[in-house]
């Protein structure tokens, strides 16, 4: 941690710095990269992916994944294999230096204040997906204590319909034993990340986006291991 925190740091003032000449944000995307493979090396994780066969990669996608722990967000730099945007909620970036790089950077900030405001940022990031951006999206929200897949928000499945692109399913385990919730121990061990086949967009209204819901929630629960170990 002594080493991993100022590097972090130093990172993302080096991405920000690349964010001045390259809009496109590939510079800061590469960044991001060394920081995740340097974080899971300096942790001891070894990090096992399956299933990159089924990112497309000629268009944008969303990437929908179970959340374990704090390394599932090294982990998934490492893992996709393409560049890609986050939504997160809006307060983070708020957070000196690490949000205003992840503003330079083209993330996406989701506004959960209340339901208009919360459609304004669902609209804008649907815009820029049609665009071309791939973003990930954690449907539960946030870290399950369990590794129970908790109920997923019909925040990011909303966003799909509207931006018309297909969902990647993908499973992680093993984040949650590297670095327990609600802990600061680390645990040097095994991250497997599995990549589902692509889920089609859905067209119409409520009852179809729940019916995605159910697909995604089907195909993320097919990579889980029995249970995971806290």
């Amino acid at each position: 941690m002594t080493i991993f925190i100022p590097m972090t740091f130093l990172l993302a003032l080096s991405a920000i710095l690349f964010t001045l000449i390259d809009s496109t944000g590939r510079f800061y995307h590469i960044h991001a990269r060394i920081w995740g493979r340097a974080g899971l090396r300096m942790a001891g994780v070894k990090l096992e992916v399956s299933g990159r066969e089924n990112v497309p990669l000629d268009a944008p996608v969303i990437f929908m994944s179970n959340h374990q722990g704090n390394f599932d967000i090294l982990s998934l730099f490492v893992a996709i294999p393409r560049q890609f945007s986050w939504i997160a909620k809006e307060e983070l970036f708020a957070v000196p230096v690490f949000g205003h790089s992840m503003a330079r950077a083209g993330y996406i900030p989701l506004d959960r204040s209340d339901g208009r405001r919360a459609l304004k940022s669902i609209e804008a990031a649907a815009a820029m997906i049609k665009n071309g951006r791939s973003v990930v999206i954690f449907p539960e929200g946030t870290r399950t204590l369990d590794g129970n897949l908790l109920p997923f928000k019909r925040g990011g499945f909303l966003l799909a319909a509207k931006a018309g692109v297909p969902i990647v399913p993908l499973t992680i385990n093993g984040s949650a034993r590297v670095n327990p919730p609600k802990r600061l121990e680390l645990y040097p061990g095994k991250i497997t990340i599995r990549f589902g086949e692509p889920i089609p967009p859905v067209e119409g209204g409520g009852a179809h986006r729940d019916l995605l819901m159910e697909q995604v929630r089907t195909a993320i629960t097919a990579g889980l291991e029995s249970r995971e170990g806290c």
